[in-house]
């Protein structure tokens, strides 16, 4: 997740109407109806909080707002067919919730973690996982290199954290020599990817995959850097 805007006002009800759903295109309403199905009312809560307390606490900036479904939630939620059913998945950095929560309501079997070591975006994750009653979502207040010891998980996702190069040290630590980092990447993973050799040798990963998720769905399809280690999914 992108670092803080500045804090702001938010006209809510223009906001709120201009982030209905039944306001968007076509085919977004198609991806959510894809995605979401039956939680297609849930993820339009989500992004109801996103444009208002989110863009008003700083979380994302005012200008994300008529873009909040294609440029972050659904871009985000396309992700949803990587993850094996009944698997733990630590989301660090998790910011406003993305990927996480996006990830969280198209996929109730999978259980999340959000490490997220900012008190005041604590604060308002558990506001809203509280008010969706996503019962398979937790918040740790914390770095990802804190909870290395109380966390061994399947699936590690990050977006809009740091380059490839940084990110495999901090987040390959919390699979425990066995899992997948997914992260979720625009047009530079290729060249994330070259940079990060010696790092991906150094932590002794098995495999790196770009992929690409959402084409039948998006207008402009999520790139994700699919990270193995070991054989715990495979």
């Amino acid at each position: 997740m992108a670092e803080d805007q500045h804090h702001g006002q938010v006209d809510y009800d223009t906001a709120l109407a201009i982030s209905r759903l039944s306001e968007q295109s076509q085919w977004i309403q198609g991806a959510v109806r894809e995605i979401y199905g039956q939680a297609g009312e849930v993820a339009q809560r989500y992004v109801n909080h996103l444009v208002t307390t989110g863009v008003e606490r700083g979380l994302l900036g005012p200008r994300e707002i008529p873009i909040m479904w294609e440029r972050h939630v659904l871009n985000c939620a396309v992700a949803q067919t990587l993850f094996p059913s009944g698997a733990l998945v630590a989301d660090v950095g998790s910011g406003a919730g993305l990927p996480g929560i996006a990830l969280a309501i198209a996929r109730p079997d999978v259980q999340f973690v959000l490490v997220e070591p900012l008190e005041r975006r604590v604060l308002w994750l558990e506001d809203v996982i509280g008010d969706l009653s996503l019962h398979n979502v937790d918040v740790v207040r914390a770095r990802a290199e804190q909870v290395v010891d109380t966390l061994d998980v399947d699936v590690v996702t990050a977006r809009a954290v740091s380059a490839l190069k940084s990110l495999i040290p901090l987040t390959a630590p919390l699979l425990h020599g066995d899992g997948e980092l997914l992260a979720l990447k625009g047009r530079s993973a290729a060249e994330e990817i070259s940079k990060a050799q010696k790092v991906l040798r150094t932590h002794r990963a098995k495999d790196v995959t770009v992929l690409t998720c959402g084409d039948d769905l998006l207008e402009i399809p999520t790139t994700v850097v699919r990270v193995t280690f070991g054989d715990r999914l495979g």
